[in-house]
């Protein structure tokens, strides 16, 4: 029974799904499963498990979950999937079980003693929006600390969209856009880093630049209107990849609707904006720079705050029989491409998918090595 069986983590989601998970129900716990023979289910793990899964149940290498005191009936559940090929996995649905077999083995590997975890420490740890913090100080003479600039022509980032963000950043380190000072500041920074950075200042609250000098904010509303489906009506966009327009910088705003013109790729942009003259370019930036900014999202302070969310569902020993899988004390290689899968789409599940689409891989890195530095219950 080779590489992964246990499904992952009932997340908030970032943005939107952040506050919209308070919303959501805990999984209500499933019937109880008939008892399995733990004695018999150590024999089918000595024949055919523990090469990837130990006697144990300690996964054998990064990528493989831990099984020891796992839901007896989370492990049930988990092995019919496979059997069934709901889960797709090669070595996984190469052997040939019955439903008492599986039931067998779940008991066995249930009844084991959590792994210990020697390098579990049970303390916060640092989010990416802190990392984020720290990696922001090499923007701050022009972006602001909290990423407010006021500096003519220079663009606030403070609560800016932050897949938008991450998109941006990335054009800049990797020299898509043509500015040498954003290219030289980015270069030590590898993917997670800018994820962190753009989270960092997607969390922070915009305030107004000083009112433009430039254009006719009312012209510049009438000539907005094709900006709104996308910007939204006012500036501020519902889309975390599409940026936010409102209190931005006015003459940053008329320098790169028209970049759109010469070096900045996106088709619709420059559809639209071949059509606009340099006088609707004002009026538009005088709009948008006189619009309230509003932060993007409502972000949590660490990723122990995350965690706590998920632990609704993944934390809960008074009910043994919920078929949510423990999290506390696992493999993180296992809990990153877990969690990575159901955001993609790879591993179904309609609640996991909806509520991890919106994380980055910076969060998804975060709240992994929370959880495998927790002690194994």
């Amino acid at each position: 029974m080779k590489n992964s069986i246990l499904g992952l983590i009932a997340l908030s989601a970032l943005s939107v799904m952040l506050t919209g998970c308070n919303n959501e129900k805990a999984p209500a716990p499933q019937a109880t499963a008939p008892a399995g023979n733990a004695a018999a289910g150590k024999v089918i793990a000595e024949r055919d498990c523990k090469a990837c899964h130990g006697l144990d149940g300690k996964g054998a290498a990064p990528g493989i979950p831990n099984l020891a005191a796992q839901r007896e009936a989370y492990l049930f559940d988990s092995l019919m999937e496979y059997k069934t090929g709901k889960r797709p996995h090669a070595a996984m649905t190469s052997w040939n079980m019955s439903e008492t077999d599986l039931h067998n083995l779940a008991a066995y590997y249930a009844g084991l003693p959590p792994i210990h975890n020697a390098a579990a420490t049970d303390v916060k740890h640092s989010s990416p929006y802190e990392k984020g913090k720290v990696e922001a100080a090499v923007c701050a003479k022009c972006h602001g600390a909290d990423g407010n600039s006021d500096i003519p022509g220079t663009p606030s980032l403070a609560g800016q969209q932050p897949h938008y963000l991450v998109a941006a950043i990335q054009e800049y380190h990797q020299g898509e856009r043509a500015k040498n000072a954003m290219g030289l500041d980015l270069s030590n920074l590898d993917n997670l880093d800018l994820e962190d950075l753009a989270l960092y200042f997607a969390s922070q609250t915009p305030v107004k630049r000083a009112a433009p000098t430039i254009g006719d904010r009312v012209a510049g509303e009438a000539a907005s209107a094709m900006c709104g489906g996308c910007h939204g009506v006012h500036g501020v966009s519902v889309d975390s990849e599409t940026p936010n327009l409102a209190g931005q910088d006015a003459e940053y705003l008329v320098k790169a609707i028209k970049s759109y013109r010469t070096t900045r790729k996106n088709w619709g942009m420059e559809r639209y904006v071949a059509g606009l003259s340099d006088k609707d370019v004002d009026n538009i930036a005088a709009y948008y720079a006189t619009q309230q900014p509003k932060a993007a999202d409502k972000v949590p302070t660490s990723t122990e705050e995350l965690a706590a969310k998920c632990n609704r569902c993944h934390d809960q020993p008074a009910s043994p029989t919920m078929a949510a899988p423990k999290l506390k004390g696992q493999n993180k290689d296992y809990l990153v491409m877990a969690l990575r899968a159901y955001r993609d789409g790879k591993r179904a599940s309609s609640a996991m998918h909806a509520m991890s689409f919106p994380y980055s891989n910076a969060i998804i890195d975060s709240i992994a090595t929370w959880y495998a530095n927790q002690p194994a219950k």
